[in-house]
This record gives C-alpha cells, structure tokens and sequence, in this order.
C-alpha cells in the first residue's frame, strides 16, 4: 500500500470540475429534495425489528433516570442540566448540597427547555448558563435554535425564573459573552459586516452596558480578519479582578494580555502556549520547546511564575511537570489553595496534588485507581479545597466522589456520592492494552474490550474507534450504549491512541500535522492490522468509525486502506479538503491540515482528502455517512457530496443520511442520538457479522 506521504501530487489548476458543488447551498431546495430521497432509502435499510429494538434499548441507557446528575456549585446550590424521556430537550434545575448527597435528591427547576420551546414556537437546544458573581441570581443564558454552535443569549432571573425584562439580549449568532459585573458583559458576536473572521467566529470583544445600544458599546479587542476568534474574560476571584483579552490566531496559538483601563499589557508568553491565572500565579504550558535565560523547557511542560513578577519582567519559572516517553499532562485544575494535575502514563490517568504555599510539595491524591479514567475538578474553587473525581473505565460504571485536599496535601479518601448503573454485564469481559507498529516504527498503543473466552481465530465483528487530531486523548470510559449494542451481540471494541491526538502530549499531535497527516492514518491502519495479525478478526469482520475530524480519519481508511476494511461509518465528517477552509467553520483549522489555497500545502493535504482520492474500478466496503443539516462547525456537505460522487461512481452499498436538527455532534435530542447510535451499530454487524 503506498503511504499517502509517496501519493503523487496533482497541481490545483489540474483538478476537475466539482460536480457537487451544488450541495453546498445547505438549505436549498434542491440539496434539500436529495436528502430527503437519501434519507429515505438509508431509513428503508436501517428499520428492521432488529434496528427498533437496538435503538429502543440505546434509548433507555440515554434516559436512564438512574444516571449520575452532574452539578455545579453556584453560591448555595448544586445546579445540574438534565434530559430523559419526560424532557427530551431537557431541564435545568437545582437541589442543595445536603438533598445531593441523598439517593433521591429533591430538585427545584429553574428553567424547563420543552415548556420554554412550546410556548415560543421554537425546539431550543440548552447551551450553558454563565452566573453572576456573588449572588448568582442572574445568568446569561445561551439557547440554540437548531443544536447548532450559533445561539441567541438572554438574561434570566434564577430567583424568579423568568426572563428579565429589558435584559442583556443578543440575536443568534457565534458568539462569547462574559459577565464583567451586574450591569455590565463583555461580549464578541456578529457586529454586522466585517465583524467576524474568516473562520466564522466574532473579531471584536466589546464592553457592553445594561440600558445602552449595543452599537454603542465600546470597542476593547480587535484582532485580524485572517485570525480565529476574540474574547475576553473576566476573573471576579477576590482581590485579583482582572480582564484577560485572548487573540486566538489559530487553533493553538494565541497572545493574551490583560485589560488595564483602556489599555491592552500582553503577558509575555510563546504565542503556541497555553496560561491560567489563579490569584498570584501564572501557569504556562508550552507547545513546543522553549528557551528563558538559557534554560530550555521541554514541549508539554507545566511552568509557574508569579503573574506580578512575570509583567515586570522577572523571567523566573517553577517547572511544575516535565514530560517523559511514556507521561504526559492532560490537564490541570485548581481548588482555593492547591493545583491538581492529571496525567497519563501510556493513556492511564493518575493525579497529583501540588501545594504551592510549600514551595511545590507534591504527592498522589488520595483514592485514585489504577488504570482508569479519572477526572477532578474543584467544587468551589472561591471557597474550599473540596473536589469532585468521577472514576471510570471500560467495564466500570462511573462513579461520582467527593473529597478535599485541606490539611494534608494528598488528603484522604475521597466519598462515593453517586454511581451510574450498569448497563450490561461486564464479566465476561476484560480489557487489554495492546501496542501496534506504525509504518515509521512507531509503536501506537490501543485499548481492546473483548470476551474473556476470546478465540483468536479472525471471526469477531470489530469495531475499531478513532480520533487522532487536536490534541484530544481517548481514555477508558465506561459506555453502556457500546455494551448493549455491541459486546453483548459478541462484537469486540477497540480504541486507538494515534498521533493527532494528546495521549502522549503535544509532540503526540504535532508529529501527526499537515504534512505530516499520514502518520496518523498510518497508525490506525497498524492498528487494524495488528489485529487482524493477531486474529482478533479479519478483513471482512472489521468496521471503524469516526466523526468529525474522526470521519476524515475513516474517510481516509475508505479511499486508502479499503481492503482492511469490511464496513465504515462516518459521521459528520471532513472529507472535501480542497474546499474545507470556505466551508463552516473549516478556516479555524488550517494550522491542523494546511491551506489548499497555497499550491505548496495543496500538494500534501491532497494527499488526505477522500473526496479527491476516490478511484474508478476500487472495490470500497459499505460505507454509512451521517450528519447534521444544522451542523455550522463542519456542516453537512463535505458528507453530501461524498456520498453523491461514489453513487455517481457506481460504488455499491453507500449510505447518507441526514438528521435537520443537532449540531456537530449529529443530534439535538436523546431520540436523535439513539437513532444515530444505532444506524452505527446496525449498519456495522450487519455487514461485519454476515460476512
């Protein structure tokens, strides 16, 4: 198979016609009446007896009232958001930590979505509500008309429940808001012309004041056309209010500075890092490599100064972590006192608990398994050193616990709150770590969920999951929907860490960019093909699946490595990669792909884009495509006219279909994602199983 890093290059002004481009007008007639017809024939292949009751029993895990209600802490209450089949756009509601901690906590609601939408004549989607610091009597909420990222936010009394009347308002549109105080928010949306960046996002942050014109507002931030996206927040911590300005140039480089008057002073930083500001301390994590006074901080490192310091020019760092072969960080959280980091060791969670009034001292929290997922968070980080972990893995239902770091760094063992059903019968099966050797001696780590009893004879229906982009890391974590409609059917579940993602830190993502996009099909075919190897399955019993950034990654799997394959689902997919920047949101992510528009970067990204790289006379396995019309982060047309040119082409077995309401995630409602889940796993056993 040659790489797609050896695919001979064809010049722009070479490339023909698109025949589809008439798919890209998203609420067309025409576009529209083809995915009608589409649709119609994937619902005609997918509702059998067997499809009604997958999705039916999917249906029940997503509504499950025995679910784990996560909250947040605003002031005095626990508030949780919450959908099942009584409130299928769901509820926003709130109970006291006291009834939380019992087995039927008694909530009050706050603001009911199905109601809200029945009586405005509109299905709203609930985004997140921000508080108003203190008091938290007031929120900014932020209502989606169609599941899209675009929402129309409104100011709502929590007291009184009830819109208040003459309140911050704001028409739909991609936007960031942030409360500064009672009277006042920061707020980058859509301006009018010339107000957004080529990537669809807001350009300008201004300081809005209750009672005057939004056109009013006084401009703060302005950054480029060409950039991503401006914001600014504000950090209400007590005797360290300030304002932060970010200019997101692209995905992962940005500068920050702090609003002083009406002055903007930068926090001296590599535009590739990230910072968090926490009272006196400025944490920075740098994306590459980076030289202070001599010193070289490696790529992935966590660094502490004091902010005060730092802006007047004191270069001195607290490396708080430093990345090895095998460990990287995933993240961090603070509680009022103290720095929890999470790490992963070869994709296994394990957190540490620093004290920065002890000059760094460190030890490992308390109550944190081995070979899990676990996740921390403060309670609240204003008042207390109490955290929220929640524990998960593959076979292990979640389990919600609540412990404290006050005293003794490490503190104790944290309580069990809450613990989420199970699902399925998890004995009979077990996990098992694996490593495949990619195309550049790489070696890829994979997760395999299968029957105890596994005979390696290459029969078993497998469905291999991937992402491999934006630094984003696949942990373990419990799934009921994969339990019930796949491994109780017999079916085997795989999870691959390829580059492209964050597993193994920033050099994991950055060794898998533009150019360099092969490795990480290069990685998820080794890992298909380790498994047929070690006779897990075999060509014809192997499926993969992805979305988003994922789909190009099994869009990639189909056009290059069909012979692997048995069956494909693809989901709310890149695919078209000559015209993604011109599509959605696709300009955002030119620093993850390249620019087709320069002839130079258009000689690789060629190289990954499926809808380019189909072929005349190749046998491709059954592919379903799934999306979302209301998608307006990737959008629903690279998915369209992909299905569109292999039809025309006469490949066999391809399916489309199309949900009219969701947002990138491919569905507004628990109804739209059990049916989703199950066109995935109907489609998948059906070909993989049969074959």
């Amino acid at each position: 198979m040659t790489s797609t890093s050896e695919t001979p290059s064809t010049p722009i002004a070479e490339q023909p016609a698109d025949e589809f481009l008439w798919l890209e007008e998203i609420y067309g007639e025409k576009p529209l009446a083809w995915v009608a017809h589409e649709n119609e024939k994937t619902a005609g292949m997918l509702h059998t007896p067997e499809f009604d009751r997958t999705q039916a029993s999917i249906l029940e895990v997503l509504d499950s009232t025995d679910r784990i209600p996560m909250v947040g802490k605003y002031g005095d209450w626990y508030y949780n958001f919450w959908k099942d089949a009584e409130h299928p756009r769901g509820i926003w509601r709130r109970t006291t930590p006291a009834s939380y901690r019992t087995a039927s906590p008694a909530w009050e609601t706050v603001l009911d979505i199905d109601a809200l939408g029945k009586a405005e004549g509109t299905d709203w989607v609930f985004k997140g509500a921000q508080m108003l610091y203190p008091d938290y009597d007031r929120a900014l909420l932020s209502l989606s008309p169609d599941g899209g990222d675009a929402v129309t936010l409104r100011e709502f009394d929590v007291e009184a429940k009830a819109f208040v009347e003459d309140g911050f308002v704001l028409p739909t549109a991609k936007m960031w808001c942030d409360w500064i105080d009672r009277d006042a928010i920061w707020v980058s949306t859509d301006f009018g012309p010339g107000s957004l960046t080529t990537s669809s996002y807001p350009r300008i942050t201004r300081r809005w004041r209750r009672g005057t014109p939004l056109a009013d507002a006084e401009t703060v931030l302005e950054v480029p056309e060409s950039h991503m996206f401006a914001s600014i927040s504000h950090d209400h911590t007590e005797g360290f209010e300030r304002d932060l300005a970010v200019d997101r140039i692209e995905f992962f480089t940005a500068t920050y500075s702090l609003v002083t008057g009406g002055d903007l002073v930068r926090i001296d930083v590599p535009e590739d890092a990230s910072i968090d500001l926490h009272r006196e301390w400025l944490l920075v994590r740098p994306r590459g490599d980076w030289e202070v006074d001599g010193t070289i901080y490696t790529a992935g490192s966590l660094l502490a100064a004091k902010l005060d310091a730092w802006l007047r020019g004191d270069r001195s760092l607290e490396p708080l972590f430093t990345p090895d072969a095998h460990t990287s960080l995933e993240g961090w959280t603070w509680t009022r006192n103290y720095l929890l980091l999470t790490l992963l060791q070869d994709v296994a969670t394990r957190i540490e608990v620093l004290d920065p009034a002890n000059d760094w001292a460190r030890s490992e929290l308390a109550g944190a398994p081995a070979l899990h997922t676990v996740s921390v968070s403060a309670v609240d980080a204003d008042r207390s050193d109490d955290y929220w972990m929640v524990v998960s893995g593959f076979l292990t239902p979640s389990t919600l616990q609540i412990g404290s770091v006050t005293g003794t760094v490490g503190g104790s063992e944290p309580a069990t709150l809450k613990t989420s059903p199970a699902f399925f019968d998890a004995s009979g099966y077990t996990v098992e770590q694996y490593f495949a050797t990619s195309g550049d001696g790489t070696k890829v780590p994979y997760f395999q969920v299968a029957a105890k009893d596994l005979v390696l004879d290459g029969s078993h229906p497998t469905l291999l999951y991937g992402y491999g982009g934006f630094e984003i890391a696949l942990t373990p974590g419990y799934n009921g929907v994969i339990g019930r409609a796949w491994l109780e059917r017999g079916g085997v579940y795989v999870v691959a860490n390829i580059r492209g993602g964050g597993e193994y830190g920033p050099t994991w993502h950055t060794s898998a960019l533009k150019e360099n996009r092969h490795r990480a099909y290069e990685d998820f075919s080794a890992v298909a093909k380790d498994l047929i190897a070690r006779g897990v399955t075999s060509p014809a019993h192997l499926g993969c699946e992805g979305g988003s950034n994922g789909g190009l990654l099994v869009g990639n799997m189909l056009t290059q490595y069909p012979e692997l394959f048995g069956a494909i689902v693809c989901e709310v997919p890149l695919l078209d990669m000559r015209r993604y920047t011109k599509l959605s949101a696709g300009f955002s992510w030119i620093a993850e792909y390249g620019d087709p528009d320069v002839p130079e970067q258009w000689a690789y990204v060629q190289t990954f884009s499926p809808y380019h790289n189909l072929k005349a006379g190749t046998t491709y396995p059954p592919v379903l495509f799934y999306t979302a019309t209301s998608d307006d982060r990737v959008g629903p047309v690279q998915a369209r006219k992909m299905a569109a040119r292999m039809e025309a082409m006469g490949v066999p077995d391809v399916w489309f279909y199309e949900n009219r309401e969701g947002g990138h995630g491919g569905a507004a409602d628990n109804k739209q994602t059990a049916h989703m889940r199950a066109a995935a796993y109907e489609f998948l056993w059906k070909h993989l199983a049969g074959a």
